[in-house]
């Protein structure tokens, strides 16, 4: 989830609970309001009822029109009970059905003289009255109609409104969230198109000091001293091979003319052999190294061009075959290859052949037998390629480290080399989209495959 959209999460639901608490206390304070309301209204009608009595001359016989001309609106279903103080049920306003009562309530206002409950249906109001020298039990109940109704319209529009406010404040705190985060999104357009060539290329300042400008100040100064740091890496570093490469291959003409001109004894011509091969090792060492000085993985894919592999193949052989003329290659195209197969890829020639030499060689030094087997399996999708040759296997510790730089195995003591052949062949391999893969399928046999995407 993106930060524009967890601030954005947050706000609403932070609102959300804060709203919804204080419609919550709305609802319930106007319901404690309605409840001590329609109290009141049933103690003024209990009031309005002893008065009629105390006043009537004949109550049984004024009860009916007087309490048909005065009923109350707002209780709905109001009843009236009126008692004696011997008890007896002398008014009722119910007609037409059998009246009953609670004797228990009756006898309980001798004790509390007010009653009220809200929890029956409908609810009641009751009291006992001294009239004119006699008691008088007056019971009333009635449903609250009016202050339901409001009270659930009230919870009607609190429930709306809490929807519509909610969705509301989700789609305004992404709006603006997202237009203050807009400069970050375009600070993060900008530090992405940043490569190790262009390194110089300064990120856009706003004029204020919030905490995007602040930071895109901060990220330029990095950019320069990273700019600083890495140009003086890699100006040694071509450097540094430029120098190397002159003193190696007059190295590399005058071994040659030493052993094509001049005769020597066979343990002179075999250390000038190995020295020949070191030198050539190195010469390959400080090219790669060059060529790698000159390309990064953002802007390497600008100058593909499409390549043969088979073709690649063949002239990291002839490569190795100057130093290492006993080697012999077994090349064969596998039936899984589909009849549209053209061998190519996209990439850089020059890169590939370093690749392939430093397979070749492996091959040529580390193998039991001067052979080196390739396959090549070309589908839809990829275009693999094994290097196979047979000598001491690695083992699987040393797998992981592999492709590690100055990594070398327990096969490779009293052996020359650097430890850094396969590691160049990793990277390179990475910045054509490419994997490298060794394995061991079986006793004594070293398999490198590799896999291009198409």
């Amino acid at each position: 989830m993106s930060l524009k959209r967890k601030i954005a999460l947050t706000i609403s639901i932070a609102f959300s609970l804060l709203f919804g608490m204080v419609m919550a206390v709305i609802y319930l304070s106007f319901n404690d309001f309605r409840r001590d309301e329609f109290k009141e209204r049933f103690r003024q009608r209990l009031e309005f009822t002893t008065h009629f009595i105390s006043k009537s001359k004949d109550f049984e016989e004024e009860a009916p029109v007087f309490f048909n001309e005065n009923s109350d609106n707002i209780l709905l279903n109001e009843t009236i009970l009126i008692f004696n103080q011997k008890k007896e049920l002398v008014y009722s306003t119910i007609k037409d059905r059998n009246v009953t009562w609670d004797t228990t309530m009756l006898k309980e206002l001798d004790r509390k003289k007010i009653i009220y409950t809200e929890k029956t249906v409908p609810e009641i109001y009751a009291a006992l009255r001294n009239i004119n020298g006699e008691n008088y039990y007056i019971l009333t109940s009635a449903f609250d109609t009016n202050g339901k109704s409001k009270l659930g319209y009230l919870k009607y529009l609190l429930v709306t409104a809490y929807v519509m406010s909610t969705l509301l404040i989700g789609f305004f705190s992404y709006y603006f969230v997202e237009k203050f985060l807009h400069p970050l999104e375009d600070l993060n357009k900008e530090i992405s198109e940043v490569t190790a060539h262009k390194l110089t290329k300064q990120i856009p300042v706003q004029n204020s000091n919030d905490e995007i400008s602040v930071l895109a100040k901060s990220f330029n100064t990095m950019i320069a001293r990273l700019n600083d740091v890495f140009q003086s890496q890699k100006d040694f570093t071509a450097s540094a091979s430029h120098e190397i490469r002159t003193p190696i291959t007059r190295m590399a003409f005058q071994l040659e003319n030493l052993i094509k001109f001049e005769e020597h004894s066979p343990e002179t011509l075999s250390s000038l052999r190995q020295i020949q091969r070191d030198v050539y090792q190195l010469s390959d060492l400080t090219n790669s190294l060059l060529l790698l000085t000159k390309f990064d993985k953002e802007n390497i894919q600008t100058i593909y061009e499409e390549v043969r592999i088979d073709e690649v193949i063949f002239e990291a052989f002839e490569g190795v075959e100057k130093s290492y003329p006993d080697l012999k290659m077994d090349f064969l195209i596998t039936e899984e290859t589909s009849e549209n197969a053209f061998l190519t890829i996209s990439g850089i020639q020059s890169l590939l052949v370093i690749v392939f030499i430093n397979l070749f060689k492996n091959a040529a030094i580390y193998s039991d037998s001067a052979e080196v087997k390739v396959l090549i399996t070309e589908t839809n999708d990829n275009l693999a390629v094994e290097v196979i040759s047979h000598g001491e296997t690695i083992s699987e510790e040393e797998q992981s480290k592999l492709f590690e730089a100055f990594m070398r195995g327990n096969n490779t003591q009293n052996i020359a080399g650097s430890g850094l052949g396969l590691r160049i062949v990793k990277r390179i391999l990475e910045y054509h989209n490419a994997k490298i893969v060794y394995s061991s399928p079986a006793e004594h046999v070293n398999t490198f495959s590799i896999v291009f995407r198409k």
